[in-house]
């Protein structure tokens, strides 16, 4: 899935993201581009649930 990540603009950001997202999916992989504010991710976690862990940690996303 690709989302878009207005609120990440930084390298912290970055790994912020990362981090949450693997709080649902260890072996989650994931590309994080905060200059394009856009992530990748491969994982076995549903899109609703990658929203909302992202949601609570202050990066809301969208379907990108």
């Amino acid at each position: 899935m690709e989302l878009r990540i207005e609120k990440m603009t930084c390298g912290g950001c970055a790994r912020s993201v990362t981090r949450a997202i693997q709080s649902l999916d260890l072996n989650a992989r994931i590309e994080a581009d905060p200059a394009s504010r856009m992530v990748k991710v491969e994982t076995t976690a549903t899109m609703a649930a990658v929203l909302q862990v992202l949601e609570e940690a202050g990066y809301p996303a969208v379907a990108g």
